[in-house]
């Protein structure tokens, strides 16, 4: 989604998939929302073509498809060469990592839980919940409690048992149902909540290449960043995402945190570097970046378009009977993002660093991995949950956000001083 950049030669600015993100997304919600009234079988069907362990479904086949091709063109544009350099410019690195990790994660859980859950509290419903997947290792006993939620029949269950009312003895309250016929019922903002602290513990590493670009930033310490931050994510990920799920009475999926990583991080991080090499190698750097990353430019739009039809296939109704559920969500993530960057900005002006590198410093911790929030929240909690839904806000307020803001660095300059 980015554009790979080095010091001789800038990378252009915003494609016409990146510039006009905000419009493709609002029309993957009204196609899928169309989707789910014409066709609705159609992603529920491809959401079960899923890998199953303990006969329940954790990873769909189609959407992991469509999220591996997703990051593999942001991971192959990621030079890692480029780490070893990191130690001449240790105050911007080492405080673009504070706000990412000790900072960015515990505000967007703040924010979170005093909008979703207090004041917009009576607004999304007392009352709503939401299913989920019920994490693995978890006792798929009926009516039990598991942190804020109680475990219940899948609606495919609920209907064979009224088709069949002799089922009633096997689903009876506090029966060991089989894994697959069973979810999570919690609130629905926690649910809301999930997708808001899945976000919030993703740091961009893909569009920063081009928020760096066009506010005039230090190219090499944008790719720094990057890179940094992509095996960042495969050890901390994981373990905060955990912990900040467990502090808001989420159902911790430890087991599927870490095949998440393995799959959505790891595995396109790995195919990225490997293949990096590979067509260097064969067809030399000027062919790689001139030919191989042109083509793949929109492929990383085009998969999450696909993936946000399917997603709002299944959340139309949810959207339909409360229109203002995208603005609930939307108005903490806006401030997180705001937030995040006014601090990052003005520690580096404490700091003394040069504009330069002050702008990709302030913008890495204010924009979002959204690719990787929707790939774990889908594994996690399900293509249909409300923590799904809430990661794709962030993709709907991303670009208009981050472009105000580098209109901002832009006119904020001179407070850096000439150089």
């Amino acid at each position: 989604m980015g554009q790979e950049s080095s010091g001789a030669k800038r990378s252009k600015g915003l494609s016409i998939f990146e510039k006009y993100l905000t419009v493709w997304v609002i029309g993957c919600i009204a196609g899928g929302i169309g989707l789910g009234k014409v066709a609705p079988g159609v992603a529920e069907f491809l959401d079960g073509l899923a890998i199953r362990v303990g006969g329940a479904p954790v990873v769909s086949i189609p959407i992991a498809i469509c999220l591996f091709f997703m990051m593999y063109p942001i991971m192959v544009k990621i030079d890692f060469a480029e780490v070893l350099k990191a130690g001449k410019s240790i105050k911007p690195v080492g405080l673009t990592l504070f706000i990412n990790w000790a900072i960015k994660p515990f505000t967007m859980y703040g924010l979170s839980v005093l909008f979703l859950g207090t004041l917009f509290y009576g607004l999304i419903g007392p009352e709503a919940t939401d299913r989920v997947k019920l994490p693995l290792g978890s006792e798929p006993i009926l009516g039990a409690q598991y942190k804020a939620g109680r475990v219940v029949l899948s609606e495919q269950a609920e209907s064979a048992l009224k088709a069949n009312p002799q089922l009633a003895e096997k689903y009876r309250p506090g029966a060991l149902a089989p894994r697959e016929d069973v979810e999570l019922e919690i609130p629905l903002w926690r649910s809301y909540l999930a997708g808001c602290i899945l976000l919030g513990i993703a740091p961009c590493t893909a569009m920063v290449l081009v928020w760096g670009f066009l506010a005039k930033g230090n190219d090499g310490h944008t790719l720094v960043m990057v890179a940094i931050n992509s095996l960042a994510m495969l050890l901390l990920y994981g373990p905060l995402g955990g912990f900040l799920l467990g502090v808001g009475r989420l159902p911790v999926p430890w087991q599927a945190l870490g095949l998440s990583i393995s799959i959505y991080v790891a595995l396109p991080l790995v195919a990225g570097y490997f293949s990096r090499k590979w067509i260097i190698k064969a067809k030399g750097q000027e062919w790689f970046k001139e030919k191989f990353l042109h083509v793949l430019t929109p492929v990383t739009i085009i998969a999450l378009l696909v993936t946000l039809v399917l997603l709002f296939s299944f959340k139309g109704e949810v959207i339909l009977s409360n229109p203002l559920t995208i603005l609930w969500i939307a108005i903490p993530l806006f401030i997180q993002t705001v937030l995040i960057f006014c601090l990052g900005y003005g520690l580096s002006k404490l700091l003394k660093l040069r504009y330069a590198d002050a702008a990709p410093s302030a913008m890495i911790g204010a924009s979002n991995h959204f690719e990787v929030a929707i790939a774990t929240s889908v594994m996690l909690f399900g293509l249909s949950s409300g923590a799904a839904l809430a990661t794709v806000v962030g993709v709907l307020i991303e670009v208009p956000v981050m472009l105000m803001l580098v209109k901002v660095c832009l006119g904020t300059r001179s407070w850096f001083g000439n150089e």
